[in-house]
């Protein structure tokens, strides 16, 4: 069993046994109330520990005398009883320690909160005019920790709420601030104060404070001005919450924006960016600079800045950990801290400071101690400071002293090597201090020698392995405390020799190759192949993957390669292995394909319709590439596509050409592709995107006509520029049109690469008169070439003439037909459409008229939906684009006394052979209906879709009927003068039958 000293009560800390303390509940701060005083405060202390650990407790460095009255230990933690200001407030540490050592915990601060009550003197009273700023003071009593504060008007709970940004309740101070008053705002004013603590908070509320705002009828408007100014300089800590306010007096109210002044503003602000108090959550070293506070309304703004100082508590960046180190060597130990400002860091041992004195050296975060002695066993503590924060970091030093011993790790007891190889045996005890460690082989010492080598740290390693050197080795090892030996056995085995090396291969993109491999071995142990490409290890055994075993023998490692690609070109390592020693052979493999993407593309002299691309060769894959093809995309191609050049066709030995049949003033990026026998291979990388020089217009608009509009205007259009043609900037249109058979042209210019129409006004036109018109486009380069002449009619005017003759005739007691004279056209002042029908009961005005319009220029119209036996007034004008011309003499019809309305009864009908007659009574009309001439009947046989008509004058009728056992529908109306009047609807089949 291996010891080291006693550290603790006189007891032995066993290694491999026993444990120090480790913390796993350590004291926080708590914040008492003052003067409660039969509560109680509980600081949590609890660690693991094998012994279990004991524990003592220090406050303010002295310790606390457990077993008092007040003062109890339960397990680790410390409890008082009716904690008192005077007596039991300070800091406090938790030792907890077992026979292996002693650990420090953090420190908790016990404080005691309070908060005592505003005086009883209230604050004079103040009047502010309307519209102006203002403030009351809160004043607030004596108190610990920090409050919270609100204020209430006239009575509790009915507190300010910030109205629109009119009101504000600052954190800092207490203050209430009013930006612009209004006179329902007089009221007494109360400020309310609370202080949270651990267990229980705590309120108060001050004396009255009257404020009495004056009616102004005259309320001045004012700029604003910043009345709460945050810190020329605040210190926040790193992921914490840090606020900054802000508040302006003005009228309109002013409203607030934050910025960062030398940076963006972090999102993190959110909604507090446009409002008093800036709010930035989990505070960073990114947040840290100027910020500035804008107050704003329409009568100007204000500013203030101040800078924000991230700092941040300690925090580890490295810490030492448990370490076993032998008697008299040396200890090394490292603790790095980060924080703001830099922590320092100072050492502990078992609770109590290290200094630089004898064998110890401490360095900042640097622990040294050298010639270590049992007694130096025990905990150490790292603890790292600054005014934030204090952080500890714990290890054990077990110093051990130990005879050898090869248990836990003896000689292999069996070492196989391959002939003609090299094989190293380890010798590793336990041990402390240092053995002395040496090898024989039987009873001969093993020195160094040209095939035996023995190192200082006890391994023996021997080169050239023959039969001869197999057999027992023993390492014995030798400290102060005693001796020990361990013996293996070196059992020599036939090496592994590759007998059939992979050949260099060479391959197109795409196809199969399998590299061989054949190695012969020891046949006791076992045998494996791996194959290295460009000495990264491959997987064989992804069955989707390229890499394939081929499968037979145990001395066979052949590789298949599936689908070759141009990545996959290299170096194949094949190397057999067995556990003793191993063999490799090596072939390249070519791959040829496509050629890779040519590089540095450059395009240069840039002109109108053309431009100079330049470009290196790339990778030709192992096949000479035999050209290129240069490859474009504008904004106005949905892709890239294949770009005319010169030459037309580019060898592979080129490295420039032009690309003609460009658009000028247009954007473009190339690409090239070099190609070979074996394909197209990637695109070069895209060029800069380049603009062709601009250009004078090269072809016409399209498009050109127009007509209508209003009296005395020619209306042009086209179709607007595409931007292909276009060609520069500075676009537009120039516009020539003339009076048919005149010489001169009127010239305009439209300026707008939209426009699509030109409106000439002159008084002097006359109506439908036809122009020539032509048009071109120019831009800042020039003009381009007029277009073919169009026919243009001005606009045309109503019809002057009106219809003559007009004849209306009632055709039924729903429908008219009327009838005129044409308009001759040439009285048109234009292309006459048609003619518009209007028409209107007698005792209707003719404003409100029904309208028909005909089609085309025919001159009787049929006029359906009218009522029966009604006087109608008839008038037609004729039409054109401009509306319609005056009205013609108007014609008067009554339309006929309406049909019955009742359909004819009583049918039947019987069959005979394929004959059926049906027959139905006489429908009789009354007074106020048409007479009835005769009978409508419809029918159609079963499947036909065609319905046949039969006027006739008999109340009965023969009909066929179908050849099979089919049906016919049939519909009988009785009609007269006045049209047809109601329909019966009944089916016939073969059997004779009647209905109702």
């Amino acid at each position: 069993v291996r010891i080291r000293a006693a550290v603790f009560s006189g007891d032995v800390c066993i290694t491999g046994h026993d444990s120090g303390p480790v913390f796993e509940v350590q004291p926080s701060s708590v914040v008492y109330p003052e003067g409660l005083s039969k509560g109680t405060v509980t600081l949590n202390c609890q660690a693991r520990a094998s012994p279990a650990a004991t524990y003592r407790w220090h406050v303010n460095g002295t310790n606390v005398p457990v077993g008092d009255l007040r003062y109890t230990l339960v397990a680790g933690n410390l409890v008082i009883s009716g904690p008192q200001y005077g007596s039991d407030g300070g800091s406090y540490q938790c030792l907890a320690m077992n026979r292996c050592g002693t650990i420090l915990s953090r420190v908790a601060n016990l404080k005691f909160g309070y908060l005592h009550d505003f005086s009883g003197e209230g604050q004079s009273p103040q009047t502010v005019y309307e519209g102006a700023g203002a403030f009351l003071a809160c004043q607030a009593p004596a108190h610990y920790p920090a409050l919270s504060y609100r204020w209430f008007v006239n009575d509790f709970p009915s507190f300010v709420k910030p109205d629109g940004g009119r009101w504000f309740v600052s954190q800092v101070t207490g203050n209430l601030y009013l930006a612009k008053a209004e006179p329902n705002d007089t009221a007494s004013y109360f400020c309310f104060t609370t202080i949270d603590m651990d267990i229980s908070t705590k309120s108060t509320f001050s004396k009255a404070n009257q404020l009495t705002v004056q009616p102004d009828a005259n309320t001045r408007k004012s700029a604003p001005a910043i009345k709460v100014r945050f810190p020329a300089e605040t210190y926040a800590l790193a992921g914490h919450t840090t606020q900054l306010e802000c508040f302006a007096y003005g009228n309109p109210v002013p409203k607030l924006r934050w910025r960062k002044v030398d940076g963006l503003l972090p999102s993190k602000a959110g909604a507090s960016a446009e409002g008093p108090i800036l709010t930035l959550p989990e505070m960073t070293f990114h947040d840290e600079g100027v910020y500035e506070c804008e107050a704003y309304n329409s009568e100007g703004r204000d500013k203030h800045q101040g800078r924000i100082n991230v700092q941040a508590q300690p925090e580890w960046l490295q810490v030492m950990s448990d370490s076993e180190v032998e008697i008299s060597s040396e200890l090394h130990w490292t603790c790095v801290a980060a924080g703001k400002p830099r922590p320092s860091i100072r050492w502990l041992r078992n609770g109590q400071p290290l200094s630089t004195q004898d064998r110890v050296e401490v360095n900042g975060g640097r622990l040294k101690v050298i010639n270590l002695a049992l007694e130096d066993s025990g905990m150490y503590q790292c603890v790292a400071e600054n005014k934030h924060d204090t952080i500890y970091s714990n290890a054990e030093l077990r110093v051990q002293v130990q005879a050898p011993d090869f248990r836990s790790n003896p000689v292999r007891r069996l070492v196989p090597a391959a002939r003609g190889g090299q094989v190293m045996l380890e010798c590793r005890p336990r041990a402390a201090p240092k053995p002395t460690l040496f090898w024989s082989r039987g009873t001969e010492l093993l020195t160094n020698s040209s095939r035996v080598t023995v190192t200082p740290d006890g391994i023996l390693w021997i080169h050239n392995i023959s039969r001869a050197d197999e057999g027992k080795y023993t390492c014995f090892a030798e400290n102060y405390l005693g001796k020990a030996n361990s013996t293996g056995h070196l059992s020599v085995r036939d090496a592994t020799k590759i007998t059939l090396a992979p050949s260099n291969a060479d391959i197109n993109q795409e196809e199969n190759v399998t590299l061989q491999c054949h190695a012969s071995h020891d046949p006791t142990m076992d045998l494996t192949f791996t194959w290295a490409h460009n000495g990264a290890l491959l997987d064989l055994e992804d069955p989707a993957g390229p890499y394939h075993r081929v499968e037979g023998k145990e001395t066979i490692g052949d590789l298949l390669i599936v689908s070759g690609q141009l990545s996959q070109a290299g170096t194949y390592s094949c190397t057999a292995q067995t556990v003793v020693d191993s063999a490799s052979a090596s072939a390249k493999l070519v791959v040829r394909g496509p050629p890779g993407p040519p590089g540095g593309l450059v395009v240069k002299n840039v002109a109108e319709t053309s431009a100079e691309l330049r470009w290196s060769r790339g990778y030709d894959n192992h096949s000479p590439i035999g050209k290129y093809v240069i490859m474009g995309c504008s904004p106005l191609s949905s892709g890239w596509r294949t770009m005319r050049t010169e030459p037309s066709n580019i060898e592979g030995n080129a490295e420039s050409a032009r690309v003609v049949g460009l658009l000028p003033w247009m954007d473009y990026e190339f690409q090239v592709i070099a190609s070979n026998i074996l394909g197209s291979g990637e695109p070069s990388m895209s060029s800069h995107t380049v603009r062709t020089q601009q250009a004078a217009p090269t072809v016409a608009p399209s498009g050109l006509g127009g007509g209508g509009g209003d009296r005395n205007e020619l209306i042009i259009t086209w179709t607007p520029m595409a931007r292909e043609y276009q060609n520069g900037d500075g676009f537009g249109y120039i516009l020539a049109f003339r009076k048919r058979n005149t010489p001169t042209w009127v010239v305009e210019r439209v300026s707008n690469v939209e426009s699509s129409r030109y409106v000439y006004s002159n008084q002097s036109l006359s109506p439908y008169c036809p122009f020539e018109v032509k048009i071109k486009a120019y831009n800042r380069k020039g003009e381009g070439p007029f277009s073919q002449i169009a026919l243009v009619h001005s606009a045309e005017e109503e019809p002057t003439v009106a219809p003559l003759r007009i004849n209306a005739t009632a055709l039924t007691a729903f429908e008219m037909q009327v009838s005129w004279d044409p308009v001759q056209h040439l009285s048109a002042n234009g292309i006459l459409r048609g003619y518009e029908i209007r028409y209107w009961r007698q005792h209707e005005r003719e404003a409100a008229a029904d309208r028909v319009r005909t089609a085309g220029l025919e001159t009787t119209a049929r006029v359906a939906g009218l009522r029966p036996s009604t006087r109608y007034h008839v008038t037609v004008l004729a039409y054109n684009s401009a509306g319609t011309g005056p009205a013609s003499p108007k014609s008067t019809v009554t339309t006929r006394r309406p049909p019955p309305n009742r359909p004819p009864g009583n049918v039947f009908w019987k069959t005979d052979g394929s004959w059926v007659t049906v027959r139905w009574d006489h429908v009789k009309a009354l007074g106020n209906e048409s007479a009835v001439l005769g009978y409508k009947v419809l029918y159609k046989h079963e499947g036909q879709s065609a319905l046949k008509v039969l006027d006739k004058g008999k109340t009965s009728v023969t009909l066929p009927l179908p050849k099979d056992n089919g049906y016919v529908v049939l519909e009988i109306r009785s009609w007269g003068e006045g049209g047809d009047g109601a329909a019966h609807e009944t089916i016939v089949s073969r059997d004779s039958g009647e209905t109702d």
